[in-house]
């Protein structure tokens, strides 16, 4: 059996296609038959381009031909999360309410990514409006792990994951809230990376919490990573919270090299709740990168118990009010039948949105309304204050924090949505890192006894990306990359 185009990374196949080993159109429909061949058993995409991603290779070829796309990532497949805006495609936020809505504009992540030369071939299914752990609350059905389909893929950019590591795509992009690109990229054994808030533009991201959110991407190691972080970011006026940077060249810091890196290990991360396995792996790591050089030793960060609460009031408050615009009028989901407009209002979204959804709408709204918005929702900014000074205090002396992405691997479908109290702690190691902003990546470390994959993640300072990409990538030296057993079927 020849190797696969999609068994490359996106950089190594980018580079077959600049050396016209391949054609954009061979990568493209190797892609697609991966989706068709793979689909039925993992579920990644909500929708798949098979006429406009062949046809937009045609037009990357001419460019490529012509001289005029010399990027890394020119001619290879792509899949998106289903919460980015594509002009004339299908943008569901794997909800019921935007099942019909086609976007007259691109995400500005997105568009950076065509700019590059990169092929979208569809987009990837979700949590529905990014709200859940597991991608079992899509409205379109749930996404299944490549490395054991009975298991979740995790959340809520499940479907960007398990496309990766199922390989019916060279690499996507997800976006986190609280951890959705680093704890499907740790269940499905990929990386992924966050990047500091602001970094990549958020326009076009349909929001969840707007002061949390960030677009990153999602593939097979720490290059890719860097290549396509490299690509999307970028300063947008379009964003009132984008930042002008001028040290993007995360390529820059692949080098194989932690000597006199300091890393702290919060002791607080490997108390109760965390599986013995995932300990031992990502201690192991840890130990890895100390014989490689670098200073690694245990400290108290504090506060981590107050992550979560003040996570899920920040979340929903801004959830209640972003997600106020899907209303029935001017698009998306409207009920058949309706006495009256308020009637309407009512009637759509309580027909177009799941459980969930509704669960975080009514926790933001009532954490905001008029007698609470004190006692809960100033009370979660000051603790976000309070969170952001405890990591700049560990900065102060770190260049890095190490942890676990999770407390678990992936648990069994249908399990954490019976209880979503313990579905939202799982959360616990993502979420402090958007409520600070901070940057933070995700790769495989090993594996259980299930043969379940395990991530690691390490958190940088603000703007602070090259130090962790070049720990990151220093690790992944010493560890092939483990493809899923779906990805070889």
């Amino acid at each position: 059996m020849e190797m696969s185009l999609m068994s490359l990374t996106a950089v190594e196949l980018g580079k077959k296609i600049k050396a016209k080993e391949v054609t954009v159109e061979a990568a493209v429909r190797e892609a697609l038959d991966a989706v068709r061949a793979k689909e039925e058993q993992v579920h990644s995409f909500v929708t798949v381009d098979e006429e406009g991603a062949l046809a937009r290779a045609k037009e990357v070829q001419a460019q490529i031909d012509a001289g005029e796309l010399t990027g890394p990532l020119a001619g290879v497949p792509v899949a998106i999360k289903d919460n980015m805006c594509t002009e004339g495609l299908l943008t569901t936020c794997s909800s019921k309410i935007l099942y019909n809505f086609i976007p007259t504009y691109t995400a500005e992540a997105v568009k950076k990514l065509e700019e590059a030369g990169a092929v979208i071939i569809g987009k990837t299914n979700m949590d529905e409006f990014a709200m859940g752990s597991t991608t079992e609350t899509s409205a379109y059905g749930e996404t299944k792990n490549p490395w054991n389909t009975a298991h979740v893929p995790g959340g809520s950019s499940g479907g960007s994951c398990a496309a990766v590591a199922a390989e019916e795509c060279s690499f996507a992009l997800g976006s986190d809230t609280g951890g959705s690109i680093r704890q499907p990229s740790s269940f499905c054994g990929v990386t992924g990376i966050k990047p500091t808030y602001g970094t990549v533009s958020r326009y076009g991201l349909i929001a969840y919490g707007s002061s949390l959110d960030q677009i990153g991407p999602v593939a097979k190691d720490v290059t890719d990573c860097a290549t396509i972080l490299e690509a999307i970011t970028s300063y947008d006026k379009k964003d009132s919270t984008s930042v002008k940077r001028e040290d993007t060249d995360f390529t820059s810091a692949l080098v194989d090299d932690v000597k006199g890196m300091r890393i702290g290990i919060p002791k607080d991360y490997f108390g109760e709740g965390l599986n013995p396995e995932v300990k031992e792996a990502v201690l192991a790591a840890a130990k890895v990168l100390e014989e490689k050089g670098a200073i690694v030793e245990e400290f108290d960060l504090g506060l981590v118990k107050y992550a979560i609460p003040a996570y899920y009031v920040i979340a929903c408050a801004e959830a209640s009010s972003n997600l106020a615009r899907f209303d029935g009028v001017k698009y998306g989901y409207r009920t058949k039948e309706y006495e009256g407009l308020h009637n309407m209002y009512k009637k759509s979204r309580s027909e177009g949105f799941g459980p969930e959804v509704k669960r975080r709408i009514m926790l933001g709204s009532f954490v905001l309304s008029s007698g609470y918005y004190d006692a809960y929702y100033l009370k979660a900014l000051r603790v976000k204050a309070l969170i952001k000074k405890a990591f700049d205090d560990a900065f102060a002396k770190y260049d890095m924090i190490l942890g676990p992405a999770a407390p678990t691997t992936a648990p069994k479908l249908g399990e954490s949505l019976q209880d979503p109290i313990s579905m939202y702690l799982g959360d616990i190691y993502t979420i402090s890192v958007n409520l600070a902003g901070l940057p933070g990546i995700s790769l495989p470390c090993g594996t259980d006894r299930q043969g379940l994959p395990i991530g690691l993640q390490l958190i940088g300072d603000c703007f602070q990306e090259k130090k962790i990409i070049q720990a990151a990538y220093s690790f992944e030296q010493t560890r092939p990359y483990q493809h899923s057993p779906l990805s070889q079927a």
